[in-house]
């Protein structure tokens, strides 16, 4: 072997040994990106699940909230028919209320002046209090 031959050996062998550190080191990167990768696939592979429980439980809420709905408007309709007995029955207890008030002033001009109607118990309770 001549000079030339052996100065291109020791480059070679000098670039070889400066290459090793940087293959460590690549190497560590590597394991960490697969490492990091299982975590990744992990985390979206939760992220699916979490999303498709999401989905669940909005359809489950929906179907509450139409099902709440549709109560709501029942009742409603109940409390309709309800309300309209209700103005019936008051317009009729009016009209009931004005007959009875006519009736009362009408016959106050008949009525004797007569003493107030008390009970036993007032009457006893006047005499022993010696009002009267």
């Amino acid at each position: 072997m001549n000079a030339l031959e052996w100065i291109v050996q020791l480059t070679v062998i000098g670039l070889l040994g400066m290459t090793l550190p940087m293959a460590w080191r690549l190497d560590r990167m590597l394991r960490a990106l697969r490492a990091d990768r299982a975590a990744l696939e992990q985390g979206a592979a939760g992220l699916g699940e979490a999303s498709r429980h999401a989905e669940a439980a909005l359809l489950r809420l929906r179907a509450t909230a139409e099902l709440a709905g549709r109560q709501v408007a029942e009742r409603v309709a109940g409390a309709e028919a309800i309300r309209e007995d209700l103005r019936y029955l008051a317009e009729r207890s009016e009209a009931l209320a004005d007959r009875l008030e006519s009736a009362v002033q009408a016959a106050r001009p008949l009525a004797p002046a007569a003493q107030p109607v008390r009970s036993e118990a007032e009457r006893e309770l006047i005499r022993a209090l010696g009002l009267k």
